[in-house]
């Protein structure tokens, strides 16, 4: 499985996170701030680093409500992914994210040392390797039935 990145989409800030060539293992890479930057700027300079990482596709977290249906911020991902897919001229996928934030604060909550502030100031680029690491589960699960 090649390489891919994931994109936690957010308004102020989008998180990153990739995956080894083994397709087993995603990881946080970065976070890339707006800024009242343009979406086209902010997904060019995502593309640049898929290229640069050498992704064979993205994935970019589609945030829906518990009950499935899509709100705005699904809107703003789809927005984000469509400016990704002609930056980058790469595969894109969309994946739900529900619970990627909790999951991802309980994570590092749990890694933290005693006695340390608990909560990183900012936790995107951890949800994005949430939101990937389910994706390659789910798809290895798909593979073996």
């Amino acid at each position: 499985m090649p390489r891919l990145l994931c994109v936690d989409a957010g308004e102020e800030r989008s998180g990153l996170a990739i995956c080894d060539e083994e397709g087993r293992l995603a990881v946080p890479l970065a976070i890339i701030e707006r800024r009242g930057r343009a979406l086209d700027e902010v997904a060019a300079e995502i593309a640049a680093l898929a290229r640069a990482e050498a992704c064979a596709g993205i994935i970019v977290g589609l945030p829906r409500n518990i009950d499935g249906t899509e709100g705005a911020q699904a809107l703003r991902a789809r927005g984000l992914g469509r400016r990704l897919a002609a930056a980058s001229a790469l595969p894109l996928e969309y994946w739900d994210e529900r619970m990627s934030s909790f999951i991802a604060e309980s994570r590092a909550a749990a890694a933290a040392a005693p006695g340390r502030k608990r909560r990183p100031r900012h936790m995107d680029d951890l949800a994005a390797a949430v939101i990937l690491q389910t994706y390659l589960d789910a798809r290895r699960t798909a593979e073996r039935e």
